[in-house]
């Protein structure tokens, strides 16, 4: 039986299992043909386990929504992620660079792999572990390969110092094939559903959400250039497979979901202890437990909120007026962006131009853009102090599936059926849209837009905008030129005056390279056999 991964979170504020003494153990005490219960075996998993994309600020403080159209940081200073936007990014200059830390992962799991076998534990338990193992490995590739396209497979050989490490680069197509079958193959040798002390392990579901994301993107322009219809058939086909298991549904309060830890929507999160990171790095300063702020939404992610109504803030008939902007909005805005005048732990948040909450632009003192991140914080707490609350990374959850399945299927077809409908209103009908869309209303170019924009609102910052606007190849419109805030007046009767024009930052985004990440140099220095990806030598 593997321990219970919840058993093993330590009271203290940091990622499950960063350190773990296992690692300076000998291979043969880890996997030691007399130890029968496997403790150490467990312990080594665990490690694995805690190099699962963890999201949230971990890119110097900052989410990597940061990097795209639909936040920046409010550091006065350019930030490592503030490079995305700016161009000011390179082989030496990876505002984030997991090309290391995804390699190393991927051969801990081959270590069990080569090493499990003449370990004392169980079969039953040692099938468990090796097909928990192989399904990490698939997501590490799948990491590697959203960032660099086609990235060296190395199977399951461990390197010995004395071998030959000067790996070609595997195409796209091989890669994508790889995890592939490694996700067929495991599908139906995980569990189906897991017990709570096991929440965060590998499950049938994981796999076939990654298959239905890595089919997406496989579809998707920037892979897909001569749009076969057959890609988008594939990945329709691979999110409707695990819609139809019946096995994971949309939480019907989306205020809690992300601060519970136990849920039927999500597929898996990265499990952590308790705490209170998110409110420190991310509330509005001005409040005595001193949040930072450092989450700055563009006031193009909260013009993508559409009116409680269902209709866009520029439709006709929408009901959105200038003077009081957020009124009637789609329930998901309220959840996800602090504004002026929103009411936080029965504090009136006052963003306007010498407001409490908003002072000069900088760390701890005030937004750039008139807004702050309130996704994923707990309600829990006081003014003066914070309570620990579950804050655990989605890395897979339902309501991505059936945006996937809703995406692919439309560009399947030549008009969008029924079940892509059904799938867009499942998700607005949660978010408290008061509207449905009648079936045959919309063209697929229309839903096309009205699907991206579903994802930017519904998935906002739980890193999915930063490579959706790649693989559409949109970057290129959406990075280059401004982004907005909006100014607030504080008028002499207590009103408010808004201008939404107001340039907070100024992006550039080079078509011809950006949408890769380079390969870093460190790494060609490395080895010869590496190529460099188009536009960075």
């Amino acid at each position: 039986m593997v321990i219970p991964f919840v058993l093993l979170i330590s009271s203290c504020e940091k990622d499950v299992l960063n350190q773990l003494p296992v690692e300076r153990t000998q291979l043969s005490d880890i996997f030691n043909p007399k130890d029968k219960e496997g403790t150490l075996i467990d312990e080594y998993l665990s490690g694995i386990y805690s190099q699962l994309p963890k999201g949230f600020n971990r890119i110097s403080n900052n989410l990597l929504d940061a990097g795209a159209d639909d936040a920046l940081s409010a550091d006065i200073s350019i930030t490592a992620v503030d490079k995305f936007k700016t161009g000011q990014w390179g082989p030496s200059n990876l505002p984030e660079n997991p090309w290391t830390a995804n390699y190393s992962a991927i051969r801990r799991v081959n270590v069990l792999l080569a090493n499990i076998g003449s370990s004392g534990i169980p079969g039953v338990k040692k099938d468990a572990l090796i097909n928990q193992s192989r399904a990490l490995r698939a997501i590490f590739y799948f990491e590697l390969l959203k960032r660099w396209s086609g990235v060296p497979l190395i199977g399951d050989k461990v390197f010995a110092l004395d071998d030959n490490m000067n790996l070609p680069r595997n195409t796209w197509a091989e890669c994508v094939n790889y995890i592939l079958s490694e996700c067929n193959d495991l599908k139906d040798k995980l569990p189906a559903t897991l017990t709570t002390g096991d929440l965060g392990r590998m499950s049938k579901g994981v796999v076939m959400a990654l298959k239905a994301r890595l089919l997406l993107y496989n579809a998707s322009p920037l892979y897909n250039p001569t749009n076969d219809p057959e890609k988008w058939n594939t990945a329709a086909k691979a999110a409707d497979e695990l819609i139809k298991l019946n096995t994971y549904s949309l939480e019907s309060n989306l205020g809690t979901m992300f601060t519970t830890r136990n849920n039927k929507e999500f597929i898996l999160a990265y499990q952590q202890a308790d705490n209170t990171s998110i409110e420190s790095l991310n509330e509005p300063p001005g409040f005595r437990r001193a949040g930072l702020g450092i989450t700055n939404p563009t006031q193009d992610l909260v013009d993508a909120f559409p009116m409680k109504n269902g209709k866009g803030i520029n439709e006709a008939g929408s009901g959105y007026i200038d003077s009081d902007p957020y009124k009637n909005r789609d329930n998901r805005f309220y959840l996800t962006i602090f504004h002026n005048g929103f009411s936080w732990l029965g504090t009136t948040i006052e963003t306007f131009t010498g407001g409490k909450n908003n002072t000069k632009p900088g760390i701890g003192t005030g937004t750039k853009t008139g807004y702050y991140m309130r996704k994923f914080m707990t309600t829990s707490g006081s003014d003066a102090a914070f309570s620990n609350a579950t804050h655990n990374f989605p890395i897979f959850r339902y309501a991505e599936v059936l945006l996937n399945y809703a995406e692919a299927e439309n560009e399947f077809l030549g008009a969008p059926d029924a079940s892509v409908y059904k799938a867009v209103n499942d998700i607005r009908t949660r978010a408290g849209i008061t509207t449905t869309i009648a079936s045959g209303s919309l063209s697929k170019e229309q839903m096309r837009l009205l699907i991206r924009n579903e994802r930017r609102v519904e998935l906002a910052f739980e890193e999915h905008r930063f490579w959706d606007i790649r693989r559409w190849k949109i970057a290129s419109d959406v990075l280059n030129g401004n982004l907005r805030g909006m100014k607030i007046t504080q008028n002499p009767d207590k009103t408010f005056s808004y201008d939404p024009t107001v340039t907070v930052q100024q992006v550039t985004f080079d078509a011809a390279k950006m949408y890769l990440y380079p390969v870093p140099y460190s790494e060609l220095q490395k080895s010869s056999s590496l190529t460099q990806n188009p536009g960075w030598n």
